[in-house]
């Protein structure tokens, strides 16, 4: 007899949370916060790292908004403080490792690389499972592993036979967010060795969405939406090539919907570059980011606004499409293919041999045993079911309808009846 399918807290407010870490933060309660300040890290990163040259310091700007952000705003328990510190350094010293790297090793700016794929389209339309899907034929394709995002830049030199000590360290944070927030994995699951989302190479230029999407920082992220990126993607563009220098492969698969916005800049960076472009009922996409969002504001605070979530998502979720469809209609229709959530879960391999034929690859019975094998090792809720209502985030159905109207129309996206993830 099959034992029922575990589903995700929608106590938002009540995130899950260890009795040793609730001891820390007791404890760390009692102890005066200092501020967060840029000086401290820079130190303590060059002091690890023995290095001292960060390139380009256009960084520091943002750095500084976003520590003033979290500081006045994040409402992080100590522990989360604590990991929030860690990053940050851990950001700071990829980039000196980064940077010596290519004062070291000019070539490296010199590796070519064939026109990137990228996934994009809203978050939770399906675009973590078409990117491993596709990232599994690793004959054709490069995907960015987990244990490379977090650290592009070696921690040692690699033993022969061994392997790569990035990745040790990506599962042990694999299996500390798993302790500290269980329900996490079946929302988007994650594999230290296997392919994750790009945004994470944003951070080490302090470009990244990932802190609005893990934090309530809402004066960095709305200071971020107002610049110009292309200086964001130039950067990314010389990390990925630092990646393909040290593990060479076939063409980049790229996803992250932090690319939604920046359309513009990709192509301006990478000309050559396809888009695939994912669609589902908004109303179940921005119910189920927004679900994910608060697990996320859960591991780092205990003061989670699940209506505040909502109003921040809502409206970044409708400025995404908007923004998509008006610079889509400026690019050739060639660059762009679109990809629907409901024919990915019916039928991926149809999907797939679409996919191959739109990049020009040959689809093949092998390729179709693959995704067929990748479906099989990969069942919807293998790690629990998502549960999310658009109610728990103050939002109405009606009122999203209506805001994504133009959108739903123009891509002809079905609507969702159903309460599934």
């Amino acid at each position: 007899m099959n034992s029922p399918i575990k589903t995700t807290s929608t106590e938002y407010r009540k995130p899950h949370r260890p009795a040793v870490i609730s001891l820390i933060n007791l404890i760390g309660g009692f102890f005066r916060k200092k501020r967060f300040d840029a000086r401290d890290f820079i130190r303590t990163a060059s002091k690890k790292t023995g290095l001292d040259d960060f390139g380009n310091r256009s960084f520091l700007e943002r750095m500084e908004l976003l520590l003033d952000s979290i500081d006045l705003e994040a409402r992080l328990h100590p522990f989360g403080r604590f990991m929030i510190k860690q990053n940050l350094v851990r950001f700071l010293s990829n980039r000196l490792k980064i940077e010596e790297a290519f004062k070291k090793k000019p070539e490296i700016l010199a590796v070519k690389m064939e026109d990137p794929v990228f996934i994009i389209g809203l978050q939770r339309t399906g675009t973590t499972m078409l990117h491993r899907l596709i990232a599994s034929d690793e004959k054709n394709f490069r995907f960015l592993a987990s244990w490379e995002a977090i650290n592009p830049a070696p921690l040692k030199e690699k033993k022969k036979g061994r392997e790569d000590p990035r990745v040790r360290m990506a599962l042990t944070a694999q299996y500390a967010l798993k302790f500290m927030a269980p329900d996490f994995f079946a929302i988007h699951p994650i594999d230290a060795r296997g392919p994750e989302e790009d945004c994470l190479l944003f951070d080490f230029d302090f470009w990244s969405t990932v802190p609005e999407a893990t934090m309530r920082v809402p004066s960095f992220s709305n200071w971020l939406e107002g610049q110009d990126h292309t200086g964001a993607y130039e950067y990314y563009k010389k990390v990925l090539q630092y990646l393909q220098w040290q593990n060479p492969g076939g063409r980049w698969i790229l996803k992250t919907p932090q690319h939604m916005e920046h359309f513009d800049e990709i192509f301006k960076v990478f000309p050559g570059a396809k888009i695939i472009q994912t669609h589902r009922d908004p109303s179940r996409v921005v119910a189920s980011f927004c679900s994910m969002v608060s697990h996320a504001y859960g591991v780092f605070s205990d003061d989670i606004d699940p209506s505040e979530i909502g109003r921040h998502w809502s409206r970044k979720a409708l400025k995404m499409v908007r923004h998509s469809m008006d610079i889509r209609d400026k690019h050739g229709a060639d660059n762009f293919m679109d990809v629907y959530y409901s024919d990915l879960m019916k039928n991926p391999e149809t999907v797939m041999s679409d996919i191959y034929g739109f990049l020009k690859i040959p689809f093949n019975r092998e390729d179709a045993d693959r995704v067929d094998r990748w479906t099989e090792r990969n069942p919807q809720h293998k790690h629990g079911k998502h549960r999310y209502r658009l109610e728990d985030f103050g939002l109405e159905k009606v009122i999203i309808k209506e805001g994504f109207n133009a959108y739903m129309k123009r891509f002809s996206i079905p609507e969702e009846k159903t309460d599934e993830r």
